[in-house]
């Protein structure tokens, strides 16, 4: 079977959570750079690298990389790529995106355009045409600059993977899909164990969770761009990974996943999201504030993304939520609290310097993911509350 080079981008910071996370699906990962991971596999593992994949952003196909500093030397480099190896004669072609990072070249539009001049005379010289029509599938194009190094790839996922389908209703500031996940994965969380998140908002980290208890993976209701290309991943790999992906759902699983939020419309729209997930039976959704945050549970987690000050009107509020956070993760004996957040004076309101925390975006807010740990459960007390 045909082999690729793969690169899955992902939210800065998150580029080891990802790399275990190919690992686990059995792949080599060859390179783990800022934003991205890249790793060998065939088409079966495009397929499954759409399905499975909870943190990355997308699977490109790298077509190739070369070093450019004027627009000649990445027009000639873009044109020197086998095009023909992965566009047939009727493909609609173009480059979706160019990003540019400490490079002489640097204006996105400007890349792209070029780059589409050297598809196309590529693929002139190739097929001895002067014209296409491009009224076939797509093929979107993705392009990186970092420090003058250019790596082209072939967008096999369409939209962003962080678009799982489930999220139809959303709150001001939603976390994405595939950053909550990251979140719950950066913990010793497992599916049978509390976890909390009481500014649920629309629901993510809650789902997210229910879905990893139940092995649902998150792409298997959608659909992404590869699979029109027969020559690259045929009909019968992506059957196979679905039906992988179906008989690995365990709906039965015993969960304790909580979601609260102090705005019950809120709480409603987790609710639906949380049904058109499939998962609204193993979370249990409340209007409640943080004031009342409470569990008679012990070892559980506080997995949130709290409201951060960012808005002048919410600025002098930070304090006393902050201050009650802290407060109610006192109470709660042995828990462990994982907390997303740009607020800067949160360790000091909670009171207490949190065991690690993490540098990464939000969107395009730099954050900080802070840690507090609590006690590892000994294995006869772990024992006796699952019995």
């Amino acid at each position: 079977m045909r082999k690729f080079e793969l690169i899955a981008p992902c939210h800065f910071g998150m580029e080891s959570v990802l790399k275990r996370e190919i690992t686990d699906l059995g792949y080599t990962v060859t390179e783990v750079s800022d934003g991205r991971v890249t790793f060998s596999g065939d088409g079966a593992a495009l397929c499954r690298a759409n399905i499975f994949l909870r943190t990355a952003e997308r699977i490109l196909i790298k077509v190739g990389g070369f070093h450019a500093e004027t627009f000649e030397e990445l027009f000639q480099g873009t044109k020197a790529l086998p095009w023909e190896d992965y566009l047939p004669v009727d493909g609609r072609f173009w480059v979706a995106k160019a990003a540019s990072v400490k490079s002489k070249l640097f204006s996105p539009s400007d890349i792209q355009s070029i780059m589409k001049k050297a598809m196309v005379e590529r693929m002139k010289s190739v097929h001895r045409l002067s014209w296409f029509e491009e009224s076939g599938v797509s093929f979107p194009v993705r392009v990186f600059l970092m420090k003058d190094e250019v790596t082209v790839g072939l967008d096999t996922t369409g939209e962003s993977l962080h678009k799982r389908g489930y999220r139809k209703l959303t709150a001001k500031a939603p976390i994405a899909e595939n950053l909550a996940a990251a979140l719950i994965l950066l913990t010793p969380w497992k599916g049978d164990r509390i976890l909390v998140d009481p500014f649920c908002g629309s629901g993510t980290i809650p789902i997210e969770a229910a879905m990893m208890a139940a092995h649902m993976a998150p792409g298997r209701n959608r659909r992404f761009t590869a699979q029109e290309w027969p020559h690259i991943a045929g009909e019968g790999l992506w059957r196979e990974a679905f039906a992988e992906a179906d008989d690995l759902v365990d709906l039965g699983v015993e969960t304790d996943i909580q979601g609260y939020d102090i705005d019950g419309e809120m709480v409603s729209m987790a609710r639906q999201n949380a049904k058109l997930a499939g998962v609204d039976k193993l979370i249990h959704f409340q209007r409640r504030g943080v004031e009342q945050l409470s569990h008679s549970g012990k070892y559980g987690f506080i997995i949130t993304n709290p409201p951060y000050g960012e808005r002048l009107q919410e600025k002098e509020e930070m304090p006393a939520l902050y201050r009650t956070i802290g407060e109610r993760y006192r109470e709660l004996d042995s828990w462990s609290l994982y907390l997303i957040t740009s607020y800067e004076k949160a360790e000091e309101v909670i009171g207490r310097k949190a065991d690690k925390n993490r540098k990464l975006y939000n969107g395009m807010i730099k954050t900080y993911y802070y840690q507090f740990l609590g006690p590892k459960p000994t294995a006869g007390k772990r024992r006796a509350e699952e019995l």
